[in-house]
């Protein structure tokens, strides 16, 4: 049995504009000790998801729909209490937000605000709970713990501002880490660090990290499966390496395919067409299909499935069940550049024709229109 299954979860929102439904039958499942990548671009459904396993989705609008299901360890989340479902956050489920400063209370030192979640959750008297988070603080890193557990929010780095919030959200030794977006607005530097400490005190804890990002560079460094998220839907599934290496879906080789190469000639970004719809209006049968390359009939007509590819690799596309529709990879050509060849061919994502620079505009006096107003 896996630690956490995810089945058909539906969460809805009820808006003026129509229902938007953010995240619309999505399932995955997570394994004691394993990290899995969630991505997607900004709208597919990847926060809403994370949302709702710790049953935060603001109602109304919001409405996890009947018939979905989260289970821990086999325990139906969705039919707990309130007040059983306060203690699973935290102590089974922990959270890193992608934002510190929205999330730390500035009022209140970070010593104080980790050791309110130690005392709540782990009922510790307060020395002992003090003592812990000074140690919090050195496992995750930072320098002069005894110093820093005094320190208010804004007196600390961002970097040092997302290590507070790794160390609170391990407090309790959770089963489960959902990081959310962890580096967004950190250094370069300081994003890899994070990503290391991630990875260090998942194998230290055997802690399950659930990863939400939009940046396949970030999965690739810390996690073991991919979930690529479209529209609400899970678009493919699979190991980072199938993933990385056999994309089976057009949107996960597009995605793979706009990240920047170096050592390539100079050229103009490589972008999926289009962007996102919005959830009150995703489009009919293939939810990709407006923005693909290889589309065809059967994609506005028909929704696919989620399509067994082989060794637990799955993809929603209908190019599962007809192969001779995907173009042949080439010797030595990677799914990428195999991408841009078959959206060059249908027109789809050929980079804009670029002209000669206009020239500049003349100064003001120079201008023949406003000589003849002076004039007069």
């Amino acid at each position: 049995m896996a630690l956490l299954e995810v089945e058909n979860l539906r969460t809805y929102f009820y808006t003026d504009e129509g229902v938007a439904r953010a995240v619309d039958g999505v399932s995955f499942s997570l394994d004691a000790g394993e990290a899995l990548g969630i991505v997607g671009e900004s709208g597919s459904g990847k926060s809403v998801t994370s949302l709702s396993i710790l049953r935060l989705v603001q109602s109304p609008p919001g409405r996890i729909e009947p018939g979905s299901s989260i289970r821990l360890r086999g325990e139906e989340l969705l039919a707990l209490p309130e007040r059983r479902m306060r203690q699973v956050r935290g102590n089974d489920i922990a959270m890193i937000f992608q934002e510190p400063m929205t999330s730390l209370n500035p009022v209140h030192t970070v010593g104080a605000q980790i050791v309110e979640t130690l005392r709540l959750h782990r009922r510790l008297g307060k020395r002992e709970a003090w003592q812990r988070a000074v140690e919090l603080l050195a496992m995750v890193g930072i320098a002069n713990p005894e110093e820093r557990v005094h320190a208010y929010p804004h007196q600390l780095s961002g970097g040092m501002r997302q290590r507070v919030m790794i160390a609170m959200a391990l407090a309790c030794e959770p089963d489960v880490l959902i990081a959310d977006e962890p580096t967004t607005a950190l250094d370069v530097t300081i994003q890899a660090q994070i990503l290391e400490l991630i990875g260090e005190l998942r194998q230290r804890l055997g802690t399950a990290v659930l990863l939400i990002t939009h940046d396949l560079g970030v999965v690739a460094e810390v996690c073991d499966r991919v979930v690529v998220m479209y529209a609400g839907q899970v678009m493919e599934e699979g190991t980072v390496e199938q993933i990385f290496n056999d994309p089976r879906h057009p949107y996960t080789e597009g995605l793979l395919a706009a990240i920047p190469r170096l050592g390539e000639r100079v050229e103009r970004l490589r972008v999926i067409p289009g962007s996102v719809p919005a959830p009150t209006a995703w489009p009919q049968a293939c939810r990709f299909h407006p923005r693909c390359p290889y589309g065809w009939d059967l994609c506005v007509n028909a929704a696919p499935d989620l399509f067994d590819a082989g060794d637990g690799h799955r993809s929603r596309c209908w190019l599962e069940k007809h192969p001779e529709r995907r173009a042949e990879r080439r010797p030595g050509e990677a799914p990428a550049e195999r991408y841009h060849r078959t959206a060059a061919a249908e027109g789809a994502a050929a980079p804009p024709e670029v002209g000669p620079p206009e020239a500049p505009p003349r100064p003001l006096h120079e201008h023949p229109d406003i000589e003849k107003d002076v004039e007069r």
